[in-house]
């Protein structure tokens, strides 16, 4: 890992949520007779403000997003006989070769690599994603995508979901000491498809150019007034998983772009 990566932090820090959310205001006609009002755009409609700089917190599986596993080592994957032969035969230097280093920096994978991420709008219609980690970029698309997909970061479509169901797949809230805190509020709904192949973990795990990406954003504050966002991600891929597989990660809100640090993927 280079200087200034994101800090190594104990499940501690993440308790007693309490979801910081505010409705955008009412849809529908002002009246009988009146004309209805215009969809919101996305930036209008925004259930939180997920805009600016937030490092990752890693505080499970640190053996498998900060190091880069051993070869054929796919232990909690629900990978199936095929998804383990492409694993077994992965090569970095074969992909450094080919100039794809950066398969693991994929969407099905990016939010799991330890990292800082710079959030703003792009639009009213279009909220921009910055990764230091990998130099990647995603676009959530809130109407028509205009993007083509097929490079890492596919085509991601956002909707404000504001009526999450915690608990329920592919929603998986597992969080030492949330009990003693309260859930309001929604969610970022993310989906994206049309991706290049590419690896849920380092160690040349595939995906194929046929998975979904679903994902959920929700902004989280704790007692002592940090503030989280906690992103739960399942990916479908009947390609290579027998099953789908979810995950969830944390990311602590700062104050400033201190510790931003752009480096190239790396395929090792």
């Amino acid at each position: 890992m280079t200087t200034g990566r994101p800090a190594i932090l104990g499940l501690a820090l993440v308790t007693a949520f309490a979801i910081a959310s505010a409705y955008g205001q009412g849809r529908g006609g002002g009246g009988r007779g009146a004309p209805p009002e215009p969809p919101q755009t996305g930036r209008a409609g925004a259930i939180f403000d997920m805009t600016g700089y937030w490092v990752s917190v890693v505080s499970e599986d640190w053996r498998y997003r900060m190091m880069t596993p051993l070869k054929g080592d796919y232990q909690g994957l629900p990978l199936n006989a095929e998804g383990k032969q492409a694993a077994d035969g992965w090569d970095p230097a074969k992909d450094e070769a080919a100039g794809e280093q950066c398969r693991s920096y994929g969407a099905a994978n990016i939010m799991r690599v330890p990292e800082r991420l710079h959030i703003t709008w792009q639009d009213d219609q279009t909220m921009k994603m910055e990764i230091d980690s990998g130099q990647q970029t995603r676009l959530f698309y809130f109407g028509t995508p205009p993007a083509q997909g097929g490079n890492w970061q596919g085509v991601s479509k956002a909707v404000w979901d504001a009526t999450p169901d915690f608990g329920v797949n592919p929603r998986q809230f597992d969080f030492a000491y949330a009990r003693q805190g309260s859930i309001q509020g929604g969610s970022l709904k993310v989906v994206t498809t049309k991706l290049k192949p590419g690896y849920i973990r380092k160690n040349g795990v595939p995906y194929s150019a046929n998975a979904v990406v679903t994902e959920y954003y929700d902004r989280v504050v704790t007692r002592n007034g940090d503030t989280y966002l906690v992103v739960t991600t399942q990916v479908d891929d009947p390609a290579y998983l027998t099953q789908p597989y979810r995950t969830s990660v944390n990311f602590r809100k700062q104050a400033d772009a201190s510790g931003w640090n752009p480096s190239p993927c790396t395929a090792k």
